[in-house]
């Protein structure tokens, strides 16, 4: 499930994050540690790769990374506002300064509301603003979660070098 595209922004990130000092730690609910498993697989991650939750049920997110069941209550565990909890319980963790968080539908299951492709995807330096990003992927489970993979890694890229001026 992980191609040599995810691979090679994956090793981008790791790179850029190496050079700057930076760590990075996961919360991912509807890749299921995918984004974390793309890192990884380079020799050397382990000085930038802290942690990685996979909080794919609605109880993992609230017990492990402490986002408020409120929040998946008004507003579903796929949705912006959860997607910032996530962000938000993972920097609270204290073991990265930059945090990748990722919920969303990947099929089947899809709703109304929510239909199979919406992927929230967010990124956040420690006490900055986190960049959110709704995606409305196409194709089958697979397919979903590969993109929101590789977009998930492009993002946190782009945010870190849109922020490198105040990474200190």
């Amino acid at each position: 499930m992980i191609n040599d595209t995810m691979l090679d922004n994956a090793k981008m990130l790791l790179e850029y994050c190496q050079q700057y000092h930076m760590t990075i730690s996961t919360a991912e609910s509807c890749t299921a540690g995918l984004i974390t498993a793309a890192l990884t697989h380079h020799a050397g991650s382990s000085s930038v790769v802290m942690a990685g939750f996979i909080t794919y049920a609605n109880m993992a997110k609230i017990n492990m990374i402490h986002v408020d069941d409120a929040i998946i209550k008004n507003y579903g565990a796929v949705s912006q506002e959860c997607c910032i909890a996530m962000l938000e319980g993972t920097l609270a963790q204290n073991l990265s300064n930059i945090a990748i968080a990722v919920t969303g539908v990947a099929g089947p299951g899809a709703s109304e509301n929510k239909p199979q492709g919406l992927v929230f995807i967010g990124c956040q330096l420690y006490n900055h603003n986190a960049y959110i990003s709704k995606n409305n992927f196409t194709g089958n489970r697979q397919n979903i979660r590969e993109q929101t993979v590789l977009v998930a890694l492009q993002q946190t890229l782009q945010y870190l070098c849109n922020h490198k001026n105040n990474i200190y």
